[in-house]
């Protein structure tokens, strides 16, 4: 089986050393040159809570690319989807397989270039830093990383593909709508509020509890309004876990394991570069709007993304007040 992880930045580049330490071989293809050399030398380089570990990996840039692949991961931003999907089609078998591992919900689009029944979705479980080049820094303290794996159309190789995922992470198979939003409802909230704070997951969980939840409820009564009954992470229902009275003293502990995590969308922004928040919480927050129901709170902090993008707010733990 041909497996190529696009997009190996921080996740990709960590999804497709799990794969290859795991008995699955992966190219990973990044327009990153530096990045591409030092895979090349030394190695997918691991660094976390458990030590280091190398795994060695094949690596170069997509103008290297060759031949067709039974199993295309997409890890790249969302931004230019459509092109990347249409970039890639000639690069996969005929009933090759695009798993889709963004956040949001980018599956109805790149279903549009491939086909549905082509099209599936993985959300992943654990947080990557990149580090440096070759470098990457895991930020959750899991032993098994966990991924919840399904299918946009037909699914005619769920089986085959949970199969070599179960190889090397813990694996949760199911209603990929219902994936989507389960882990929407931790990203609208904790990936946006970090990405204007600067902070933490677990300082978020611990000092902006009242605000984190109220992301959260807004998130599930879209997920609800799209028709999902449960929104499982780690076993439990969190639609209904975060909407008890008890939800503000569990939040610190829900995020125990990822509390070193900070927002993806964090870097761009230092970095003085547009994020991806409207794929991520602006994904749900149109949804919403669609629905009509009521997401005060997620369109504020929408909105100050971009006026932090735009140099008109600062990005800092006091700008939370404004939403």
């Amino acid at each position: 089986m041909r497996i190529l992880v696009y997009g190996a930045g921080a996740m990709g580049t960590s999804l497709g050393a799990f794969l290859t330490r795991g008995g699955y071989p992966c190219d990973l293809v990044t327009r990153n040159r530096e990045h591409v050399a030092a895979l090349q030398s030394g190695g997918a380089v691991l660094c976390g809570a458990a030590g280091t570990s190398v795994v060695p990996v094949s690596a170069f840039l997509p103008k290297e690319m060759t031949g067709k692949y039974d199993v295309i991961f997409l890890a790249t931003r969302q931004r230019e989807n459509r092109a990347v999907a249409s970039f890639l089609l000639p690069y996969s078998e005929e009933d090759g397989a695009l798993v889709c591992v963004q956040n949001g919900l980018p599956e109805e689009e790149l279903a549009e270039v491939f086909g549905a029944n082509r099209v599936y979705g993985c959300a992943l479980g654990w947080g990557a830093e990149q580090i440096g080049a070759g470098r990457i820094l895991l930020t959750s303290a899991e032993e098994t990383p966990h991924l919840a794996f399904g299918a946009y159309g037909a699914g005619n190789r769920t089986e085959e593909l949970s199969k070599m995922l179960s190889s090397a992470f813990s694996v949760t198979a199911g209603n990929l709508k219902e994936i989507r939003y389960s882990k929407l409802v931790v990203n609208a909230a904790f990936s946006t509020l970090s990405a204007i704070s600067g902070l933490t997951f677990g300082e978020l969980a611990k000092r902006h509890k009242k605000l984190v939840l109220s992301l959260m409820r807004e998130t599930v009564a879209v997920a609800r309004a799209e028709g999902c009954k449960k929104l499982v992470q780690n076993g439990h229902d969190i639609g209904k876990l975060f909407q008890s009275p008890f939800a503000g003293m569990l939040l610190p502990f829900a995020m125990k394991k990822h509390s070193a995590i900070r927002s993806g969308m964090l870097k761009d922004l230092e970095a003085g570069r547009r994020c991806d928040v409207d794929f991520v919480a602006g994904a749900v927050a149109s949804v919403g709007k669609k629905r009509g129901i009521p997401i005060p709170k997620l369109c504020a902090a929408i909105e100050l993304v971009h006026a932090i993008e735009n140099g008109l707010a600062e990005l800092s733990p006091e700008s939370l007040k404004l939403i």
